[in-house]
């Protein structure tokens, strides 16, 4: 098992960072919502709720799929669903005053739009309640159907996004079955073609194996689907029996990547080895 270096230490929070974190999770607790900072396990939790951000996580806390990389409780929700959900997290929002947010969610193949309806109506509800919110919706493939990429796409969102996450050769191995390497892609160039006004991001995890000129493909690749923002990250175990990172890369390697992605033509690159798909999200629009 390859050793963590010395540089994917976290540093212990500030005072200002946990007094943040209480007024997050006070607001989180009293509406009932939830944040993949919590169900994925996010080393930049305490930095982002120090600030009082939040991904906020939408249709519950378990997924109905299982990616080896991911941290979220895989399970059967059994069509449940929230409908003032939306409401509660515009005035979660409105209380924290934040100026961007990212939406997100568990996949939901329980149900037979993969809760696109209630995805759209969330970010419906966030930009009539609250305009001068800027809103970024990380979304799931929705098994690629298309109405419900359709609705999304229709809803509003300042930036659509969904995770390419792995390389095409390694997909198989750490994606759950249902995902496909040329299924994203697909999802990314349709949410292109039916939300010319929205910007297109995704994420790459690495570590798990792929070669460099791998992850130079898959950044062509998602340049070619419209792609302009993307961020790249390392992969860390979610729990003590995941598979170990294949290895590390160094904040050089992260850095000359940025630079080729920028070369291929992305307009906007946060990489290093915790980045996360969602780490500086309003300062990666605002680039």
């Amino acid at each position: 098992m390859t050793a963590r270096p010395s540089w994917l230490k976290l540093k212990a929070p500030s005072p200002e960072e946990r007094e943040g974190m209480r007024v997050v999770r006070g607001v989180l607790a009293r509406h009932r919502l939830a944040t993949v900072c919590q169900g994925a396990l996010c080393p930049n939790a305490a930095e982002c709720w120090g600030s009082r951000t939040a991904t906020f996580m939408l249709l519950g806390e378990v997924c109905t799929r299982a990616c080896r990389f991911c941290a979220v409780e895989t399970g059967n929700p059994r069509g449940a669903v929230d409908p003032g959900e939306p409401e509660r997290l515009a005035q979660a929002i409105a209380e924290l005053g934040l100026r961007h947010v990212v939406l997100t969610s568990v996949d939901r193949d329980d149900l037979s739009d993969g809760g696109a309806s209630l995805f759209a109506r969330a970010i419906r509800v966030v930009k009539e309640r609250l305009p001068q919110v800027t809103v970024e919706a990380l979304v799931p493939d929705f098994s690629g159907q298309e109405e419900p990429l359709r609705a999304v796409a229709a809803a509003g969102a300042d930036v659509l996004g969904h995770n390419l996450e792995v390389v095409r050769r390694l997909t198989p191995s750490w994606r759950d079955r249902r995902a496909s390497y040329v299924l994203s892609l697909s999802v990314l160039a349709r949410f292109g073609a039916h939300a010319p006004r929205s910007l297109l991001k995704s994420s790459l995890i690495l570590g798990l194996g792929e070669t460099r000129e791998e992850t130079l493909e898959a950044l062509r690749d998602l340049r070619e689907a419209g792609v302009g923002l993307v961020t790249l990250g390392q992969y860390l175990p979610p729990r003590k029996d995941a598979a170990p990172a294949a290895r590390y890369l160094e904040p050089a390697e992260f850095d000359a990547l940025a630079g080729e992605a920028r070369s291929i033509g992305f307009r906007s690159v946060v990489a290093g080895p915790l980045v996360r798909s969602s780490y500086h999200a309003a300062a990666l629009l605002a680039r």
